[in-house]
């Protein structure tokens, strides 16, 4: 393929999910300048909003950030937007290989010269990106989890290892923040599922509610997929929604550990979950017949109340990298 900025990586470029997928994991690029303007640009084109978010961090960390948050982005992509499952598998081997060439030293695609560099100034373990992409070939497999310990070590692989990288980019390494770390991010990603009952069911044919759960409250698939919502289905997501919020609960362990910039910015990772969590008791638990979502006003005070937190921290002495 050809240079990713000639090729206008960005999301903008008229292709289908599958085929801007599949553009972005594998295009090259002419130089390392080139690879990180790709990886600048994607974290900041994104609809998740990373260029507010980026404000947070410390100046020379966001390239880093943006280049580990292309990994993961694309990664995503070649799992959900690739409808083919065959295909899919085959693209995230592929994905995976090249993870193993980069760090070999032989990065050839815009990601992975962008990433390489990250990589070896932060001393990245390569488990992490092996996990996430793993996460993603197991969606391609499983569609169905019987009990909450098996969505839970899902999330090991499709969750964890973004908050972890998030550490080591901050410089911090050790298993005590990397427990706590997981725990937000497990939670964050079970409040995704609560609030994407629908569509996953609808557009990838996955459940991600446990099956025990499920008989617990007699919500039936044939229900999930009609959209009906009844006060079994609410009383359902109220359970869900009720151990996820212990699960924040206990991840807010880990801000106190942070030093002030690193803290403002993963803890808006729970902040937003917790806030997605609100929304779905806004609707009374019904994530069938609308799917809860945060207005551009609610995270912007999202980020806002972030902001006042680090102006904080600078200010009482808890700054630093």
């Amino acid at each position: 393929m050809d240079g990713v900025l000639a090729n206008g990586e960005d999301g903008g470029c008229g292709c289908t999910g599958e085929e801007a997928a599949a553009k972005a994991a594998f295009a090259t690029a002419a130089d390392e300048r080139e690879a990180l303007e790709y990886t600048w640009r994607l974290a900041h084109t994104h609809y998740e909003n990373f260029s507010v978010v980026s404000m947070l961090l410390p100046r020379r960390l966001r390239q880093d950030f943006c280049n580990v948050y292309a990994f993961c982005r694309i990664a995503d992509d070649l799992g959900d937007e690739v409808a083919d499952r065959v295909r899919a598998m085959e693209y995230l081997e592929r994905f995976k290989q090249q993870t193993r060439e980069c760090y070999a030293g032989r990065a050839e695609t815009a990601v992975f010269m962008a990433l390489g560099g990250t990589i070896k100034r932060h001393e990245l373990p390569i488990e992490p990106f092996l996990h996430l992409i793993d996460a993603f070939q197991q969606d391609q497999r499983v569609s169905r989890y019987e009990t909450f310990e098996q969505v839970v070590d899902y999330c090991r692989r499709s969750a964890d290892p973004v908050g972890r990288l998030a550490l080591y980019l901050c410089g911090y390494r050790d298993a005590e923040r990397q427990r706590l770390s997981d725990k937000t991010c497990t939670a964050l990603q079970l409040a995704n599922f609560w609030q994407d009952v629908r569509r996953d069911i609808l557009e990838r044919d996955r459940i991600y509610i446990p099956a025990e759960s499920m008989r617990q409250f007699a919500v039936s698939e044939g229900q999930l997929v009609e959209g009906h919502c009844d006060e079994n289905y609410r009383r359902l997501i109220r359970f869900e929604v009720e151990r996820t919020e212990a699960m924040f609960a206990e991840g807010e362990g880990l801000l106190p550990l942070l030093r002030a910039p690193a803290r403002a910015h993963i803890a808006l990772y729970g902040m937003g979950g917790r806030a997605v969590l609100e929304a779905i008791r806004r609707q009374d638990y019904d994530t069938l017949t609308r799917r809860p979502a945060l207005s551009g006003w609610q995270k912007g005070r999202l980020v806002a109340a972030a902001l006042a937190a680090a102006v904080r921290g600078w200010l009482t002495g808890g700054g630093g990298a």
